[in-house]
């Protein structure tokens, strides 16, 4: 056998050797077919071998998967819409089911998936008020969902690990007509404590009115009671010291009614000079009559 012979050969044989040899990831499905037909799906991670031209390998993901769908309205046993946000986390578990139930399609797969989810959480999202929705029962809610779901997933070789809601909101329509009412009934609560406090402001002030009325009047009656015991005391001391001394008595008393006729600087009277108001004006001690 000549060199180029033999050349060729080897070229054909390491081809075919590469051929045969494929890998299987530790994330990773891998079928066998023969002719279109499954031979075989249960590969182990690492180097495999199969029939060149006569098998061909297709691979699946077989790690945990995340569908995000958008939200969807659904009707609540109230008869309430409400949008419904969810996500679902699935596994390829049986890639041979998988394989035949979607024809290897993954967008068949998620479109059924889809369907299966949507329609338990409807289910539940009905037979459910709005407020056992978003309360404590959404936990259990979606646990009977994941569930329900799993079991109808198993005929395509998918596994439903987990549903969850990211959010439940009333529609743009519903939401804008619940908080006007909102809204109108908190200005009606502000309206009334605004009322009760006015009325609240005039009974104090009218109570602190009353009060200061009854203070003054108090305070009128004690000034009067100890101005009349001033004058009292006063009249006392006044006749006393006339019957004392009736000379020095009549000086005081005309000192005080210089003092009542000077106090004001503009004051203008026009009496006669022998008036007995003049009698102390003079050097000597007027005689008393």
């Amino acid at each position: 056998m000549n060199r180029p012979v033999l050349l060729i050969l080897l070229f054909i044989l390491g081809g075919l050797g590469l051929a045969s040899i494929f890998t299987v990831h530790e994330t990773e499905y891998a079928i066998r077919f023969q002719l279109g037909r499954i031979v075989k799906v249960d590969y182990q991670p690492g180097l495999n071998f199969k029939w060149p031209f006569v098998n061909n390998i297709r691979k699946f993901d077989r790690r945990i998967l995340t569908l995000d769908t958008e939200p969807e309205l659904m009707l609540t046993s109230e008869q309430k819409y409400v949008n419904v946000d969810s996500f679902v986390k699935w596994q390829i578990t049986d890639v041979a089911r998988f394989y035949t139930s979607t024809q290897g399609n993954e967008a068949i797969a998620l479109n059924r998936l889809h369907g299966i989810v949507s329609d338990r959480i409807r289910n539940q999202i009905a037979s459910r008020t709005l407020v056992e929705v978003v309360s404590e029962q959404r936990v259990t809610t979606m646990k009977a969902v994941a569930e329900a779901a799993n079991r109808a997933a198993e005929e395509f070789g998918i596994a439903v690990v987990d549903v969850r809601i990211k959010s439940i909101e009333l529609p743009d329509d519903v939401r804008e007509s619940v908080f006007r009412r909102m809204a109108a009934d908190r200005q009606k609560a502000a309206n009334l404590y605004r009322f009760e406090g006015r009325e609240a402001a005039e009974r104090i002030r009218s109570d602190a009115d009353r009060q200061v009325q009854v203070i003054l009047a108090e305070a009128e009656r004690e000034g009067q009671r100890v101005r009349g015991e001033g004058d009292a005391i006063a009249t006392a001391t006044y006749a006393q010291a006339y019957g004392q001394d009736e000379e020095f008595f009549a000086f005081y008393r005309s000192l005080q009614a210089y003092g009542n006729a000077f106090g004001f600087g503009n004051d203008v009277m026009v009496l006669d000079p022998s008036s007995s108001f003049f009698d102390y004006f003079g050097s000597d001690t007027p005689e008393r009559q």
